[in-house]
């Protein structure tokens, strides 16, 4: 009746385990408590979870990234811990069965559930106002892939107190991750919380592909387009390439677990190097997916903070546009490397180095752009300096990693776990805390505490150094990656080194979150009255803070490339029109929750062979959406008195902080 759902799969005699799921349980209950208590529920209901706000969307997408972000950074830590307790002559507190778990967890978390996210998320709030449109080019499946990204984190998040998560590495390599080696649920949590996210992230790619390229204001060409808006574009076109062959290959290693195919095995005619070859299809464009949009951040903030314009606009596209295409390319060393002569391994560590070339363009551009600019060293600016920095590092010593008789000899080392985390973490990780920091005003209405943030950057870029420097020692003195008991004591001293990083970086988590804290507490004195608080170049800075429910009132029309300024200049910013129309918006609806609700089912039950509430669950996703696609009451205009009273308050706002509007 229930497959393998047994009470033992609850892990009574681990206390960690259990302390920590206790802790989420109570922390929802509160959560549910307050609710009920301050009567939130109608409003949390018809307000933010079935809504079709893409600025609303954005936010949750960034609350969920931040959470994953504490429950990843606590696997980072407990590993780091048990690396510096193994080489120092104990067998440390993690066994190899705990210990392979919290690394394909933190791997996995991560990249999925903290960094795509936020990605989604600052995309989501941003890209639309940027191109001055009103909303996505589909609300409904904007929603939808929220709801089905929020499934992938309950599940991963439920295999802590119910069962285990996988052993075999965040990308879960057969043969382990066959019936054979893993025949716990582990893997098939890792299967259904990245099928059912990665179908999500799919949607979301179609979506803001179609809005950018169909929904831009009028006057606005391709080459008008602010920076943010040009990576968030190639990044999409990543993601419609790369998400496919991550499904299709997931589902192979589904088939092969289990209907007893054997895609993926070396008996019965199967290959276990083409799992390699096709998760790495995916897995290199998604670091380029992951770090486009953080290049577009650099230049938005750059240019704002400089007070000039962005130094080679054309020549950042174009680079942008190069490592779309060669991010595939990079792919190939993976591919035929493997086994492959010294001509061909030449070959591709040759274009493996040529994307280096566009990056570097991108890098001096910004110098340039700050060269004899008027920079001002906001948190924003310090986290942009601080990814030039490191991600110079990490993009040295990746090219280094391309150089074939170096790669054997390092691949396999903690020199690459130094290398990726350097890249990762000071560009993507670094991009979009300095985007959160800089939008963060235009989504909510308040600025953050800037004193704060900057200690958050100053700990994280010390703790960053501090932590991955002694990796990168440690893969010169050969240590090998995935290792966890019986460490070489040579190894002892980096290893405390490197924990001493993690915990510096911790101090700059938690003072991200007093940030936030004090930043909420204090949100009346910190108001952006103006929509404008940084003096911004494009469209999203001609809203107020935070922006209307249909972003422009009237749709802008674009003349020049950093359309808003160009608008302040000519003194055409703040014009009122003569007469506002009906705007034509979606209406919420509650369709994504429930479908992602019946995946929710049908991913736990496949994950325990529950049959029949697998059945039900995929019933269930089809009926809904089915009844959806019959519901033609999905749309509403404003009226106009309702546009009128809400720019009028704006406008009300903005005398009141001293701004001269047209009228």
């Amino acid at each position: 009746m229930l497959g393998k759902l047994t009470l033992e799969a609850i892990p009574y005699h681990e206390p960690i385990i259990m302390g920590a799921v206790g802790a989420m349980i109570l922390g929802g209950i509160l959560i549910c408590a307050a609710l009920t208590y301050f009567g939130k529920w109608k409003w949390l209901w018809t307000e933010w979870l079935t809504s079709v706000d893409h600025k609303k969307i954005g936010i949750m997408y960034i609350i969920v990234a931040m959470v994953m972000l504490l429950r990843g950074f606590a696997d980072a830590i407990m590993m780091r811990l048990q690396l510096a307790m193994a080489s120092g002559g104990s067998d440390g507190f993690l066994n190899a069965h705990h210990y392979d778990q919290i690394f394909t967890a933190h791997g996995v978390i991560m990249i999925f559930f903290m960094a795509m996210p936020f990605m989604v998320g600052l995309m989501n709030i941003v890209v639309p106002l940027q191109i001055g449109a009103r909303d996505v080019a589909f609300p409904f499946l904007n929603s939808l892939s929220f709801w089905l990204f929020v499934v992938g984190v309950a599940l991963i998040n439920i295999s802590l107190g119910l069962g285990e998560f996988a052993q075999t590495g965040w990308l879960a390599y057969p043969p382990l991750s066959g019936h054979q080696y893993s025949p716990g649920v582990g893997v098939d949590y890792w299967i259904w919380s990245l099928q059912i996210s990665g179908i999500g992230t799919l949607l979301t790619g179609v979506n803001f592909f179609v809005t950018i390229l169909k929904m831009r204001a009028p006057g606005m060409t391709l080459m008008k387009m602010p920076v943010f808006t040009w990576t968030a574009l190639c990044s999409n076109v990543l993601i419609i390439a790369a998400f496919p062959i991550l499904t299709a290959t997931i589902a192979l290693l589904t088939m092969d677990r289990y209907l007893g195919t054997h895609f993926f095995t070396n008996d019965m005619g199967g290959n276990q190097m083409m799992y390699v070859n096709l998760i790495w299809a995916w897995g290199h464009p998604e670091v380029y997916i992951l770090i486009l949009p953080a290049f577009g951040i650099f230049s938005e903030v750059v240019a704002t903070f400089c007070k000039k314009r962005l130094f080679g606009y054309t020549s950042l596209v174009w680079a942008t546009a190069a490592i779309t295409i060669l991010s595939f390319i990079v792919w190939l060393h993976h591919f035929f490397t493997m086994g492959a002569g010294a001509n061909v391994n030449a070959f591709f560590g040759i274009a493996t180095m040529i994307i280096s070339i566009p990056t570097g363009v991108k890098i001096f551009n910004w110098l340039f752009t700050m060269y004899q600019g008027r920079v001002q060293f906001t948190t924003p600016i310090l986290w942009t300096l601080g990814f030039l920095v490191t991600f110079t590092v990490g993009g040295m010593t990746g090219v280094l990693l391309a150089v074939p008789g170096a790669n054997y000899v390092l691949h396999n080392s903690l020199f690459l776990i130094a290398h990726f985390h350097n890249v990762i973490i000071g560009g993507v990780v670094f991009g979009y805390l300095a985007g959160f920091n800089y939008w963060f005003p235009k989504a909510m209405g308040f600025k953050l505490n800037e004193t704060l943030g900057k200690c958050a950057f100053w700990f994280w870029i010390t703790g960053f150094f501090v932590a991955f420097l002694p990796l990168y020692a440690l893969g010169f003195m050969g240590m090998t990656r995935r290792l966890s008991t019986n460490i070489n004591p040579e190894y002892h001293t980096m290893l405390m080194v490197a924990v001493g990083g993690a915990v510096l970086i911790l101090i700059g988590i938690l003072f991200q979150l007093l940030q936030l804290v004090v930043s909420i507490k204090d949100r009346n004195k910190n108001r952006d009255l103006t929509g404008d608080p940084w003096g911004g170049r494009t469209l999203e800075w001609a809203t107020s803070s935070p922006p209307p429910f249909y972003n422009f009132a009237e749709i802008p029309v674009v003349t020049e490339r950093d359309a808003f300024w160009d608008m302040k200049e000519k003194g055409t910013a703040y014009k009122r029109p003569a007469a506002y129309k009906e705007i034509h918006m979606p209406k919420n609806t509650g369709a994504g929750v429930i479908i992602s609700l019946f995946s929710l089912v049908m991913g736990f039950a496949l994950i325990w062979y529950i049959w029949w509430l697998a059945i039900l669950g995929a019933v269930g996703v089809a009926v809904t959406w089915i009844a959806h696609s019959f519901n033609n009451d999905v749309d509403y205009y404003v009226p106009v008195d309702v546009v009128e009273k809400t720019e009028t308050q704006h406008f009300e706002k903005m005398s009141k902080a001293g701004v001269q509007h047209g009228n």
